[in-house]
């Protein structure tokens, strides 16, 4: 039976808010570099009102991953929550503009909390440091879980952030059973280290019963199997998991699958704003698996895609990434 998505996304609904920074605003500010902070609302205004000038993007992460897949063409759904403001509006419009079917009940205007930012501060290394005040995305439940849709899924991509909301599991688990009965397959981002530190045992509990294919960086796996050896945390993950796709910045990225290990190369680039890297390598991984691309090309199409989202500021891509792949040769004229 053919699916009506190729891939459905869950994740945390964001409007980035992406400013040029220096590692001394971050010192004094109290930011740590690189990683991704939760943040309560007085926090996340009172970051707005210290940065300079700002460009504001429709962002989260499941949400460039889906947006990355519609940009190429695919058919794609995405589950997250805003509220009915204008930063809610901003993201639906931003969303569905890409060609993605975005259709999350919205959290009512009169709801306490409101829709999700991330403050993205990059440093002239391209480094980004994420102030996330997560808003009403951290109330997505099973409620907000259409189960026709995700029986419609080939794929279902779940966002790794989504564990810090406290109706994550239930969400997954309906959206899981919904997709998988149907045939359906799992993929997980492990979104962030530090994220992982906070719900290891969810996250491993997932992987183990019903992951089939697992995202993540080096610093994502290390935590994720608590080692410092790199190809030991490779080979554990490949135990329990079809496909693994782990990148590795400049280094490209590793795949893994069924005893076989490839790697794929980086693209050189001058790096602008790291954010969503990771995003259009799963993105653009997912769309050329599920176009019947192996797993090697896959893997160089996702390298292919980070490299050119890290050209520019925003985690959207700019440029045609179907030009780009068929100038490496990897798509059929």
């Amino acid at each position: 039976m053919t699916k009506k998505f190729q891939v459905v996304g869950i994740g945390n609904a964001m409007v980035d808010v992406l400013a040029s920074t220096t590692d001394a605003f971050l010192s004094d500010n109290g930011i740590d570099k690189g990683i991704m902070q939760l943040t309560d609302r007085a926090r996340g205004v009172e970051l707005y009102g210290l940065i300079g000038p700002a460009k504001e993007i429709s962002g989260g992460s499941a949400a460039n991953t889906i947006a990355g897949i519609a940009h190429l063409g695919g058919s794609t759904a995405y589950v997250g929550k805003v509220k009915d403001d204008q930063l809610g509006a901003i993201f639906a419009h931003d969303l569905r503009a890409q060609g993605a079917v975005y259709e999350t009940p919205l959290a009512p205007s009169t709801h306490e909390a409101e829709t999700g930012r991330c403050i993205v501060l990059v440093t002239p290394d391209g480094e980004r440091s994420m102030n996330t005040y997560l808003g009403v995305t951290e109330f997505l439940g099973p409620e907000d879980i259409d189960e026709a849709q995700m029986a419609q899924a080939e794929w279902i991509y779940l966002e790794g952030y989504r564990f810090d909301g406290p109706q994550s599991v239930a969400a997954f688990d309906k959206a899981i059973t919904a997709c998988t009965s149907s045939g359906g397959r799992v993929s997980l981002t492990l979104s962030d280290p530090f994220c992982v530190g906070r719900h290891r045992d969810a996250f491993r509990a997932l992987i183990q019963d019903h992951v089939d294919l697992l995202f993540c960086n080096r610093a994502e796996m290390l935590s994720m199997y608590e080692t410092d050896d790199f190809d030991a945390a490779l080979a554990m993950a490949a135990s329990e998991v079809e496909i693994v796709a782990c990148t590795d910045s400049e280094n490209g990225a590793h795949i893994l699958s069924h005893g076989q290990r490839w790697h794929a190369p980086a693209m050189p680039v001058q790096i602008v704003d790291a954010t969503g890297a990771g995003d259009l390598f799963a993105g653009a991984f997912l769309w050329a698996l599920t176009n019947g691309h192996d797993l090697e090309s896959s893997g160089r199409m996702g390298c292919i895609a980070a490299s050119e989202v890290i050209s520019h500021i925003g985690a959207r891509p700019e440029a045609d990434l179907n030009a780009l792949f068929e100038k490496q040769g990897l798509l059929k004229t």
